[in-house]
């Protein structure tokens, strides 16, 4: 008998399974409470439940098209218009996938080639370095330090070379959930301007921003929009994670491209999901959540405000960063592992997120959970 693991050539060799998967499983054997994977806990929208129902009953059970459906492609471009004055032709320019994940792979696909380069921004979401390796691309980080998380634009520069065909842009950003602002936007302009550079803008928590602030799309950066991939996820909008709908949006001729990946990849995304999601998008209040998971924060914040943790600033996403400096020298994963067995609350080490692990003593939590987990949470993490 053949040993074929023995003759396999992984393509990815370096990468093992997911942390959100083992702090996840580690949790559910401990029965500790779970801030770690970042989706909520609390209920669906009754009215969205029933919209999928009443797809299904309907006969909306076959494959949609492969660009997804009109309808929601519709309203996907005119809640675009709403929120940024900008219109995205649904016919040629949007695309609807299974997923934020498989919209950011697709868009990586389109882009790299052999010996291609790609920056990316560390802290990264860990998708995006395997998508660049098996597509034969090399990776080249850029890595965020300090407790503010600001990108400085002249040493970033620094990494451009002719090799360079992508740079993926994360806001508001998972895990430090800090936002890029109109200034950062207008640097990355001009430095991407009169080159044939590519920019994926992961764009997947552009409504759940905090303080007022708005959403920076790099959709509102004309020489950016020509070059760019915005990709976005109902899933994460709608607190329906384990959905797996989102988007990509993108200039006619990059979606071109785009849709090649595309329909060799998953042909086409879950038919009643999108038959739903149009219909609930077209009342725009629904689209309206910063509120919740801004009060979430704070709610969150006022329960850890005695505790020996450090909160870090917020401005979007549904994370919260905290520093526990103070209270041990243990390596971020090591103090993971202490809380979940010996307290019995999971999070996660922003240095998983470094190609380096660069730790810093900083912890990820998920607040998109209901108020009693949050308060079982705080309560455990003001006594450590």
């Amino acid at each position: 008998m053949i040993n074929f693991s023995a003759h396999m050539k992984s393509k990815l060799p370096g990468v093992k399974t997911t942390i959100f998967t083992q702090i996840g499983q580690m949790a559910n054997e401990l029965g500790a409470v779970n801030l770690s994977q970042g989706f909520p806990n609390f209920e669906v929208s009754p009215e969205l439940i029933n919209l999928v129902t009443k797809a299904m009953k309907e006969g909306h059970n076959q494959y949609a098209p492969m660009q997804g459906l009109l309808e929601l492609r519709q309203q996907l471009s005119d809640s675009f218009y709403r929120d940024y004055g900008l219109r995205y032709d649904a016919e040629d320019e949007i695309t609807i996938t299974a997923g934020g994940t498989q919209a950011i792979y697709t868009a990586i696909s389109t882009v790299i080639h052999e010996g291609d380069e790609a920056i990316i921004i560390e802290p990264a979401f860990d998708i995006y370095s395997p998508g660049i390796v098996i597509n034969g691309g090399i990776v080249r980080p850029y890595r965020l330090t300090g407790d503010d998380y600001k990108i400085n634009w002249s040493e970033f520069k620094l990494l451009i070379t002719r090799n360079t065909k992508l740079i993926i842009i994360n806001t508001p950003h998972n895990p430090t959930s800090t936002i890029l602002s109109k200034e950062d936007m207008l640097k990355l302009q001009d430095i991407t301007n009169n080159t044939d550079i590519m920019v994926l803008s992961d764009e997947v928590y552009e409504h759940i921003v905090f303080g007022g602030e708005k959403h920076q799309s790099v959709a509102l950066f004309p020489n950016l929009a020509e070059r760019s991939f915005i990709v976005g996820s109902f899933s994460k909008t709608f607190h329906v994670t384990g959905w797996k709908t989102g988007f990509c949006m993108a200039p006619k001729a990059l979606t071109k491209e785009y849709r090649k990946i595309h329909q060799n990849v998953v042909f086409a995304g879950n038919r009643p999901m999108q038959t739903a999601i149009a219909e609930y998008m077209s009342s725009p209040q629904n689209m309206e959540i910063s509120p919740l998971y801004e009060k979430k924060r704070d709610y969150f914040m006022e329960l850890m405000k005695d505790s020996r943790f450090r909160a870090l600033p917020s401005h979007g996403s549904y994370f919260q960063l905290y520093k526990y400096d103070e209270i041990s020298d243990e390596k971020e994963m090591d103090f993971v592992i202490t809380l979940l067995k010996e307290h019995g609350v999971a999070g996660i080490p922003v240095s998983y997120f470094y190609s380096n692990g660069y730790d810093n003593k900083v912890l990820r939590f998920c607040f998109a959970k209901t108020d009693e987990t949050l308060e079982k949470a705080a309560e455990i993490l003001r006594k450590v």
